[in-house]
């Protein structure tokens, strides 16, 4: 036999086993062959060797590749021994059965694979008589076992028991889609009884322990009728396994082909001894036996298993059950990733993440520090509130990469049913849990970073409020034990850091905005939005459109005019966009193969962007009458907005436009009617008063507009044009106004300056109780600006309003 033949019959195996047997007849009278009384010992894994028969084995070991060479080297001789544990890979003495055979080697091959494959011939039954080494490799005294053969001259009894032994043999390889059918021709043409036995033995699918005890058989008619069994027990299964198959065909014609398949799955598992429910059952067992949960979630769990192994997998609540099982399992109990407590790396990571917002920086490394002190603590509730576009959403990510902890993030835009918190109740149909227990089933562990995204966007209707079902959920006092009405267990979500966005917070519920702690998110500078250009928006939109390894800059100047004529707003994500505009341009250039400059410059962006959409000191060039500068607070940040007022002749009546509320009408009515009552002290003719109309008009009528802050400036508008004194340039104000002339604190201060700068504001007036909110405003939010602080109307026109001559 050729190399190549031999190659062709070996199994792809790594490690010592049987491989098909090679068809050789040997010599009858091979155990009397003269053998050394010592011999290095080869362990076998799921092989027995038998006398006479030609194998070929595949060897893994080093120690053994060492035997083997050695062996062939010297006299060829080895004594081959199986183990009584296959898994095992460097056996002892006492892993090793003590009955093997003597095997001589006939050729060692350098497999294409690397591997090493020795053809053995087994030679006699032996016995390890006296172990005498085992380093490099096992070495043992031998003693030869005399095969007592009563096929010499047998018997009529002995001659059908082989013959039967041949024929059931036959018929099993007609059975079996596993054998070969090479294995039945060598069958056939065996002439010699012992070894046919021996052949047999070495072939028939059986475990170790099996075929280990036909070698021991006392005799050769004794290891026929133990082969026998095996043999007919095989043919016994091979007929089932034949029968279920010819039943399933015989299926198929009178049904469809799912049913075939349900059939055949079916048997198949009747004859393992399991069903997809038990199977099923005993997957949750072994998940639920790695989890870490207290003892009083392990006895719910077996309670609720309990009751699944009931249940007609068939029935409705089956999968119902299964589904809630599952929840339990994936739901992370006791399980929390550990938080990084290096202060300085944690700050590190968040001024990389975000320039600026320096509050919510401070308060998550106090939130680190006290962890560190006192090793426990229940994770605050912030709510982070401000315009769209300043980072509020991607400021929760930087948290969780600061903490080391996972992130989830949950959309509450919109969402009007209380059952998306607390999760359906599990009998109904579809039935799943809230948001809140999904997100941590997503996040894996008990002390992830949530963010309730737009939590002033929550509506509700008939199906409950959403945000009565949150106060639960933001309660430090109450999160330990949240109860979703699905899982019907109490879930601790104290350790859970929650951080809720908005941009509106008086369109939260009262009761859950007592609940968070409020961290106030302006908007920014045009010097922050430069640098955050630079930093985050450039890099992001350059990897986005494929010019990450492009050399490209924006000078400054470029910058400020995106942010001044083109994108004015209190957030970036404007300003993201117009750059993606500039790179896409720049994008297109390139494919072109047109040369596009490296460096961004004023002119550029406006070739690009085009005609500017915003004009900054345009109606703030000069001094006006009836013309006034107020700030407003707005979702979208602050904002200036212009009042103008204007006499016609009339019946002295008031004339309000521009799409006001009632509120701010309200405080035009009190301006006007305070300058009636005192019309005497500002020189007002009331001839003028009483025949003309005064027209209120706020522009941008498309807009609503509302709330008292605007008081002082209607008032100044409309004492400009009763008075003919024009109202100071670049002057703008906030206040509200009462009927006795007092100026009252507004809010939202922080916003208003920052529209003022944009819009080239110099000088403010404000309420004196105002003062401490601009003292609380970083200086570089202040520079360039001047604050006038008043407790009267009359200080406000004071300082608002030209002296007659001017």
């Amino acid at each position: 036999m050729t190399d190549e033949m031999l190659f062709s019959q070996l199994m792809d195996e790594e490690n010592e086993g049987v491989f098909p047997v090679i068809s050789m007849e040997g010599d009858e009278d091979l155990h009397k062959v003269d053998i050394p009384e010592v011999l290095p010992v080869l362990t076998l894994r799921g092989a027995v060797m038998f006398p006479g028969v030609v194998m070929p084995i595949t060897i893994g070991r080093e120690k053994s590749i060492r035997l083997m060479r050695d062996a062939y080297a010297n006299d060829k001789y080895i004594a081959t021994v199986a183990q009584t544990d296959a898994r095992l890979d460097n056996p002892t003495w006492a892993d090793l059965y003590q009955v093997g055979t003597a095997a001589r080697i006939l050729r060692i091959l350098e497999m294409p694979d690397g591997s090493t494959t020795a053809i053995l011939q087994g030679i006699k039954r032996i016995r390890l008589a006296e172990y005498i080494s085992d380093d490099p490799y096992f070495v043992s005294r031998i003693e030869s076992i005399p095969e007592v053969n009563s096929f010499t001259d047998p018997t009529k009894d002995v001659e059908m028991l082989v013959s039967t032994v041949k024929d059931v043999a036959m018929s099993v390889l007609r059975l079996s889609a596993n054998l070969a059918q090479e294995s039945m021709f060598a069958l056939k043409n065996i002439e010699s009884k012992t070894f046919l036995i021996n052949y047999i033995s070495a072939n028939l699918e059986m475990e170790t322990e099996q075929r280990q005890h036909l070698l021991e058989s006392h005799s050769m008619e004794e290891r026929a009728q133990n082969l026998l069994e095996q043999l007919l027990l095989q043919r016994k299964e091979l007929e089932v396994k034949n029968e279920i198959q010819d039943k399933a065909k015989g299926d198929i014609e009178k049904q469809n082909r799912e049913y075939f398949l349900n059939l055949q799955m079916k048997a198949i598992q009747d004859e393992l001894g399991g069903t997809p429910a038990e199977q099923e059952v005993r997957e949750l067992k072994e998940k639920a036996s790695k989890k870490k949960w207290k003892e009083w979630v392990a006895k719910i769990f077996e309670r609720e298993i309990a009751k699944m192994e009931k249940m007609n997998p068939a029935s409705a609540e089956y999968p119902i059950q299964q589904s809630y099982l599952q929840t339990l399992i994936d739901l992370p109990w006791d399980e929390a990733t550990q938080d990084n407590l290096d202060l300085a790396k944690a700050n590190e990571i968040l001024n990389e993440d975000h320039f600026g917002l320096e509050k919510v920086k401070e308060r998550i490394i106090e939130h680190l520090a006290v962890l560190k002190l006192r090793g426990d603590l229940k994770s605050p509730i912030l709510c982070l509130y401000g315009p769209p576009g300043v980072g509020k959403t991607s400021l929760g990510k930087s948290v969780a990469r600061a903490l080391n902890r996972n992130y989830s993030r949950i959309a509450l835009g919109g969402l009007h049913d209380e059952s998306e918190i607390r999760g359906h109740r599990k009998t109904y149909i579809g039935a799943m849990p809230g948001r809140i227990i999904q997100n941590l089933k997503k996040c894996g562990s008990s002390n992830p970073v949530i963010v309730l995204d737009e939590v002033d966007k929550v509506g509700n209707d008939y199906r409950g409020d959403p945000s009565s079902a949150l106060l639960e959920v933001l309660d430090p006092e109450q999160n330990n034990a949240f109860h979703d009405n699905y899982l019907e267990i109490d879930y601790d979500l104290s350790q859970v850091l929650f951080i809720a966005t908005a941009n509106n917070v008086s369109a939260i519920q009262p009761a859950l905005r007592d609940r968070m702690e409020m961290i106030s998110i302006s908007g920014y500078i045009i010097e922050e939005k430069r640098e955050i250009a630079k930093r985050h928006l450039i890099p992001k939109q350059k990897e986005a459109n494929g010019m990450a390894d492009v050399e490209l800059e924006f000078t400054d100047e470029a910058l400020t005019v995106l942010v001044e004529e083109y994108t004015r707003e209190a957030g970036v994500r404007g300003l993201e966009k117009a750059i993606a505009k500039i790179i896409r341009r720049l994008v297109k250039m390139r494919v072109m193969n047109q040369t596009h400059p490296k460096e961004i410059q004023p002119d550029l962006v406006r070739e690009i962007m085009g005609v500017p959409i915003f004009q900054r000191d345009k109606i703030m060039e000069e001094h006006s009458i009836g013309i006034v500068t107020g700030l407003a607070w707005t979702e979208s940040g602050g904002d200036v907005l212009f009042v103008e007022s204007s006499l016609s002749k009339g019946s002295g009546n008031l004339v309000i436009t521009g799409n006001l509320g009632d509120v701010m009408k309200e405080s035009a009515s009190i301006a006007w009617s305070y300058l009636k009552a005192h019309a005497n002290e500002w020189n007002i003719d009331m001839d003028l008063i009483e025949k003309n109309n005064l027209h209120i008009h706020v522009p941008e009528g498309a807009i609503p507009k509302d709330g008292p802050s605007a008081g002082i400036t209607l008032l100044t508008a409309i004492a400009s044009v009763y008075t003919g004194r024009k109202v100071k340039k670049s002057l703008a104000m906030t206040g509200e106004l009462t009927l006795r002339g007092k100026v009252l604190p507004v809010g939202g201060i922080r916003e208003k300056m920052l529209a003022a700068k944009r819009s080239g504001t110099s000088d403010i007036i404000l309420c004196e109780d105002n003062r401490k909110d601009i003292e609380d405003i970083p200086a570089m939010y202040l520079e360039g600006l001047t604050f006038h602080y008043v407790r009267r109307v009359d200080e406000v026109l004071s300082l608002a309003l030209l002296p007659y001559n001017e």
